[in-house]
């Protein structure tokens, strides 16, 4: 057997002396591409299968993206999904809870809500502006005033909507200072 040949075995019962044979006659293993259960496979053809899984593994665990096309994964996304988090905590989860499932029918719930779906820009708007009247989320009709927190910079509106964005099963990415401030200049006195 030359030295650039592998031998793979596929396990058949009873095949071992026939594999023998076929190894030991050299006039074969040119042509020989199945012998009795056994494969035989250049080096050259592994080590390339071997590159090849390895790029697609690589390129499979960087691609994780999100709708807007900026890595979930990056140093900036992570800092303003944590920055988000601890905003989240102080300003909005004593409505909303701690996991976004609101307050019965008085707060609605970010968790898994058409709302943030649908109205992505009048999210940001409530943020800063908050909201009076009627609010249908999920089917339901929530009527409690929202305040807003005029003083959250658009900064840390970006990360709040990063946090919630990103939470509960939804992945659309890192919000954007430069968006978020975009949006919150066209929100309604």
């Amino acid at each position: 057997m030359s030295p650039t040949n592998t031998i793979y075995k596929t396990y058949r019962p009873g095949c071992l002396h026939i594999w023998r044979n076929c190894i030991a006659d050299t006039r074969y293993q040119e042509s020989l591409h199945h012998c009795a259960g056994f494969h035989i496979v250049s080096s050259a053809v592994i080590i390339k299968l071997r590159l090849a899984f390895l790029l697609c593994t690589t390129l499979f665990a960087c691609s994780t993206k999100s709708e807007s096309g900026d890595h979930i994964s990056s140093p900036k996304f992570e800092q303003y999904f944590v920055q988000g988090e601890q905003l989240y905590l102080k300003h909005c989860s004593n409505c909303h809870q701690k996991n976004g499932t609101g307050l019965g029918l008085v707060y609605p719930p970010l968790n898994k809500s058409d709302f943030l779906d649908h109205y992505f820009e009048e999210v940001l708007c409530l943020m800063k502006k908050g909201k009076k009247g009627e609010l249908m989320v999920n089917g339901k009709l929530f009527n409690q005033a929202m305040p807003g927190i005029p003083t959250l910079s658009d900064l840390e509106i970006a990360e709040i909507a990063t946090y919630i964005y990103n939470s509960w099963e939804n992945e659309k990415g890192i919000i954007e200072v430069q968006e978020a401030s975009g949006i919150l200049s066209t929100c309604e006195k």
